[in-house]
């Protein structure tokens, strides 16, 4: 019966050593797993950027070849702008001018009559392009014409008169001498004479203030003839008969031209140059233009003159370029592109100044 006793109270005692560990147990089997998880994270992360790093030997070894199989010899890029720079042509626009243009105007201000030109009429030197009203121009002139030939028939008149007062005079002395005629006589023929010969010299004096006269009067009626300055073709016709006109404006309808003439001779070409490249233009030198509104036409042409002055806003020289030869195509005012050429010497030292 004790043993009984016994064996129910040892079956019912806690082993408290095997619970110790079954508690030991639970706790580190968490920590051992995140640990797992975390090496293999790790591991996982490694791989990864090791594969990103280090390219395939397959493509290591491609990359390696590619060079011997297509040797290339680098050379520096400063020369071979260089090179570009001095074997290629320098390039400009511009517009054609002509340097003898001219408005024609009247120097007087008066009324339009006549206007004997058109737009595109080639006129010469000294005709006439138009006519104002003259009518007190022509008044004027022929009352000038009277007063001098007034003042001629003056000098006629009082010669006579001298040459008989001298004959008199003459007459009286040889009487004087013979002591036919008084002091008071040979007194009085002398100053008849002296004063005659004074009237001569204020008659021509007023002879050749009226030949004066008349000639200005005759030169402001010439004025109201408008004449050409020199030989063109008319591009713009400005005024119209009945039309006031003045060589300066004075307000209203008052015009200041007649038209304008230009010398189709004269035209020529005036491009800006950079400043940075105006030392491969020369006086002389070769130029290819094309004009605009003729594409498909090279115009050949050289350079006349690089103007002694510079653009500080744009930083540009002017440069006048002429025509090797004219043609009825070319207008004043077109646009044009101009290349400067090259020639053979100065291609070669550019090139051997680049070389070096």
């Amino acid at each position: 019966m004790t043993d009984d006793k016994s064996k129910l109270l040892r079956s019912l005692t806690i082993d408290r050593s095997a619970n110790k560990t079954e508690r030991s147990a639970g706790r580190w089997l968490p920590i051992s797993a995140a640990i797992a998880v975390c090496v293999i994270g790790f591991a996982a992360f490694a791989a990864f950027e090791f594969g990103r790093q280090d390219p395939p030997k397959e493509t290591i070894s491609q990359t390696a070849q590619q060079p011997a199989a297509q040797p290339q010899t680098p050379q520096p890029p400063q020369q071979t702008a260089t090179n570009n720079k001095a074997a290629g042509n320098l390039a400009a626009s511009g517009y054609v001018v002509a340097r003898r243009k001219a408005t024609v105007a009247a120097e007087i201000t008066g009324k339009v009559v006549e206007v004997f030109i058109d737009e595109g009429m080639t006129v010469t030197e000294g005709q006439i392009v138009a006519r104002l009203d003259s009518v007190l121009a022509e008044k004027d002139y022929e009352l000038a014409r009277s007063r001098a030939e007034t003042a001629d028939a003056a000098i006629a008149a009082i010669t006579a008169d001298l040459e008989d007062a001298t004959r008199i005079m003459s007459r009286v002395q040889t009487l004087s001498q013979k002591n036919f005629a008084t002091e008071a006589d040979l007194t009085k023929a002398q100053a008849r004479v002296g004063v005659l010969s004074a009237q001569l010299r204020q008659a021509q004096s007023q002879f050749e203030t009226a030949k004066i006269d008349a000639k200005r009067s005759g030169s402001m009626l010439d004025k109201h003839q408008i004449r050409a300055p020199f030989a063109g073709v008319v591009i713009d016709r400005s005024a119209q008969p009945g039309e006031m006109i003045s060589p300066m404006s004075v307000g209203g309808y008052t015009r200041t031209g007649i038209c304008t003439i230009v010398d189709m001779d004269s035209i020529e070409i005036e491009v800006d140059v950079n400043e940075a490249f105006i030392g491969r233009v020369t006086p002389g030198g070769a130029v290819n233009a094309m004009l605009d509104a003729y594409p498909d036409w090279t115009i050949p042409a050289s350079v006349i003159a690089i103007v002694p002055t510079a653009n500080r806003e744009k930083a540009t020289v002017k440069v006048r370029i002429r025509f090797d030869k004219k043609d009825p195509r070319i207008l004043p005012d077109m646009a044009v592109k101009v290349n400067f050429l090259r020639d053979a010497k100065a291609n070669g030292a550019a090139e051997a100044t680049a070389a070096k």
